[in-house]
């Protein structure tokens, strides 16, 4: 029993020192794709070494090969890179995996690089030794960190705001993919969608290309609008969907809901509900929807996702079906559909009556 007792304990000890350096894992990934290792080895078209990562790399001066070469060990080590170890003792080859393919840049809509480097931005990273405080006395963790939201700092910091922006944009292209193919007969009827808080237009775009019958408006804050950039069939229209929302046969709203509290939920779908026609009209919610068992494949990224909404939003968070169910009553839609897509986030199509 002793000896079950004793193994049981040093597995804990492990668990807790896994845990204690997961930050590492992050950071260093981080680190590979600012230095586009994925890249690289993308476009050599096969493994390659250390050395030959090194001579790739774009760097006023000659990079420690070292360093690539430890971070690489612990990055194969995780599987982000398939790690060959040739059996003369020679340099270690690494390869792209069905994960690190998501880190190339523009080889395809997979593209979670751009994504990646937002969530692990100072602002973003740095707000979660705040999180304790935030336990003992309420409020956003990245509030009392930077003195305002993600939102306020993009507004303010135009390096921030272009990466955001890039990696919304990024996400957008690949669950486009999805969203196409998974409500494939939900935009036929449509004259005119608006995405609203559509970042720079990525997604209202694409829809717009499948379904050239769509007048397209794309919908967010002055200091994103300014960045998008001219799409055919598109219109940009800049304002705050906490007055007032250009009126059109649906709205749609991309992961926009989840970064904020139900009361201004419900405020913000009363503007929809104002905003679309009284018997015809929809709401396309793309969200997150947690599921209470938490045994789905993105159920952990999901759960994940919520304390990244408690730390970088002023009352963000991600919602169960009964949660979803509740907010978009409440706002004013008491007829919904949930559709299942092969991503994090699944559709909820909703209806004023």
């Amino acid at each position: 029993m002793e000896s079950v007792e004793g193994e049981a304990s040093l597995r804990g000890q492990a668990e807790i020192w896994k845990h204690m350096f997961a930050f590492i894992d992050s950071l260093a990934l981080k680190c590979a794709i600012e230095l586009r290792i994925p890249d690289i080895i993308h476009s050599h078209g096969g493994p390659i070494t250390s050395s030959q990562i090194a001579s790739s790399i774009d760097s006023p001066s000659s990079p420690e090969i070292s360093y690539i070469e430890r971070i690489m060990r612990l990055l194969g080590h995780k599987n982000i890179f398939a790690a060959q170890h040739p059996s003369d003792g020679g340099e270690p080859l690494y390869g792209l995996t069905h994960s690190s393919r998501w880190l190339v840049t523009g080889s395809d809509s997979n593209q979670l690089g751009p994504v990646f480097l937002v969530e692990n931005h100072p602002y973003m990273v740095n707000s979660w030794h705040f999180l304790s405080q935030c336990v003992k006395e309420g409020g956003s963790a990245i509030e009392k960190a930077f003195g305002g939201v993600y939102i306020d700092l993009a507004s303010k910091d135009q390096q921030f705001n272009k990466i955001f922006n890039e990696g919304m944009a990024c996400n957008a292209k690949f669950l486009t993919r999805e969203i196409l193919a998974g409500y494939k007969h939900g935009f036929d009827s449509l004259k005119s969608l608006v995405d609203v808080a559509g970042g720079i237009g990525g997604l209202i775009s694409e829809i717009v290309k499948s379904y050239p019958h769509i007048k397209g408006i794309n919908f967010d804050l002055p200091h994103v609008i300014t960045t998008a950039p001219v799409y055919d069939g598109v219109t940009h229209v800049s304002g705050d969907m906490f007055h007032t929302i250009p009126n059109a046969d649906a709205l749609l709203l991309k992961w926009v809901l989840h970064n904020w509290s139900d009361e201004a939920c419900v405020k913000i779908l009363k503007n929809c509900r104002k905003a679309i026609p009284e018997k015809t009209g929809k709401v396309i919610v793309i969200d997150v929807v947690l599921q209470p068992d938490g045994q789905g494949l993105f159920d952990d990224a999901g759960y994940a996702c919520d304390l990244v909404m408690m730390v970088n939003t002023a009352g963000g968070k991600e919602r169960t079906e009964l949660e979803w169910k509740k907010l978009l009553e409440e706002g004013g839609f008491p007829r919904y559909q949930i559709i299942k897509i092969p991503a994090l986030q699944s559709i909820i199509e909703a209806y004023p009556e």
